[in-house]
Formats: C-alpha cells, structure tokens, sequence
C-alpha cells in the first residue's frame, strides 16, 4: 500500500532506499536512509556549482542504488517562496530528468539551523539527514 509523504506526495511502498539532498548554490549535501530503520546517516557535501556538482551526485546515485530522491526545498518562515525555493525545486526536477527516479519535496526551513544548533562539523550532510529524517517520519 502506498503511503502519503510530505507536501502531498503518494510514496511507493516498493520505495525501501532514499537518498536526499540539501541543495545550496555552492554546496549540497547528502544523506541515505531508508523505510525499515526510519533512519537517516549523513554522507558529506558535494562541494561544486553548477554542472559540475552532477559527476559526484551520479556517483552517489549508483553508489547507494536509491530507489527515490528527496530534496529539501526551503521557504520563508511564513510559507512564502523565495529565489532558493525555485533554484531547489528546478534542482529537484533536473533530478528527475537526469536519473528517472521519483523526487519527493520536503519543507526544509531550519535544517541547517538546526543541524549547527546539534553542532554538525558538516552542517550541509547532517541538514540533509534531517530533511531525510522528517521525509521517513512521514511514511506511514
């Protein structure tokens, strides 16, 4: 049975492995988790703009082998969109494009707030774990 997911999102019970992203200008980071653990590891930044950022995400990608994607898309404490919300959600379906994996979105505003609250040494990987994080939590 199909679960719902964050920000309306059906997700496929067949979809065990994630990998999800917190996606900046400069540097993104990266986290893999999955269903069963409900459980999200931190797996370092890429630290690359523009077109070359994409060699290190595909080599995560067959490295995990995930069978969808999470992004983190921020906003404004209101709810409001703002330039990063797009830049994320065009990341998100170049995700799409390039690895033909479903993206799911998750509200990210606060993770790397909170990530260096929790004294992250890598505030980029541990706020995409905790993007990851919320995404497991709402599976049911």
């Amino acid at each position: 049975m199909d679960a719902p997911g964050v920000m309306g999102q059906t997700v496929a019970a067949s979809a065990q492995q994630f990998l999800a992203f917190d996606y900046g200008l400069k540097r993104t980071g990266v986290a893999s988790g999955n269903r069963v653990t409900r459980s999200a590891t931190p797996q370092g930044t890429i630290a690359a703009e523009g077109d070359a950022r994409w060699a290190p995400i595909a080599a995560r990608v067959k490295e995990w082998q995930p069978d969808a994607l999470v992004v983190g898309v921020p906003r404004h404490p209101d709810g409001a969109e703002h330039e990063n919300t797009r830049r994320a959600l065009r990341f998100a379906r170049q995700l799409r494009a390039r690895f033909g994996l479903p993206v799911y979105e998750v509200d990210e505003r606060y993770s790397t707030t909170e990530a260096l609250a929790a004294g992250a040494r890598d505030a980029d990987a541990a706020a995409a774990a905790i993007i990851l994080d919320q995404f497991l939590r709402s599976l049911a």
